[in-house]
């Protein structure tokens, strides 16, 4: 993991290129498509639109999460099962763009493994 959540791993190769449509593979499978990402240096993510995996939601993993990315195939590896990203604390535009406690908290579910919730020390 790196030691910043929001910022990619050194080595993926993310940089000009959209990564919108591609496809998103968790550990155990695909869990769908990317709809947004952002690839700013110290808040970089993406939201990827489940479709009917989890009732059509929208969910945000990080950039840290992400281990490949395969521009010819169009597909993002990251190093989730999908129990993690289905468990993660549900997305929210409003709140991921304007809520510093509800970034920090994704951040830590994700970063760490901690369950959302639970006091950061």
């Amino acid at each position: 993991m790196t030691e910043n959540v929001w910022t990619y791993r050194a080595g993926v190769e993310y940089l000009a290129a959209d990564l919108t449509g591609y496809k998103v593979e968790a550990v155990d499978g695909s869990i769908g498509k990317v709809d947004k990402h952002s690839d700013e240096v110290t808040d970089a993510y993406l939201v990827v639109d489940t479709g009917v995996w989890i009732l059509g939601k929208e969910v945000l993993l990080p950039a840290g999460t992400v281990t490949r990315v395969d521009h010819e195939e169009k597909k993002v590896f990251v190093d989730r099962t999908k129990d993690q990203i289905k468990a993660a604390p549900e997305f929210h535009r409003d709140q991921h763009l304007g809520d510093a406690d509800y970034h920090r908290n994704l951040g830590t579910y994700y970063g760490t493994g901690m369950p959302f919730g639970l006091p950061t020390v």
